[in-house]
């Protein structure tokens, strides 16, 4: 989890978006799942998942780091 969330910090902040810009193009009422996400207290659902890799332009796989994984 707490390498999903330096991912999701690390392309957040190449892209320039903000934790407050992001929480808007997911929907959220509050910024405390992405904080949570980027903390590595919990992983983000499967929708929320492929809303990431769209807003980022990477597969799902790069958000999770399955590929260093999957070569296992």
């Amino acid at each position: 989890m707490a390498q999903t969330g330096q991912n999701i910090q690390s392309m957040r902040q190449q892209r320039g978006i903000t934790v407050r810009q992001l929480q808007g193009m997911l929907g959220f009422t509050t910024p405390q799942a992405i904080y949570n996400w980027q903390h590595g207290v919990s992983l983000p659902t499967v929708d929320n998942l492929v809303a990431l890799a769209s807003i980022f332009a990477v597969s799902v796989e790069t958000i999770l780091e399955i590929r260093a994984a999957a070569g296992q």
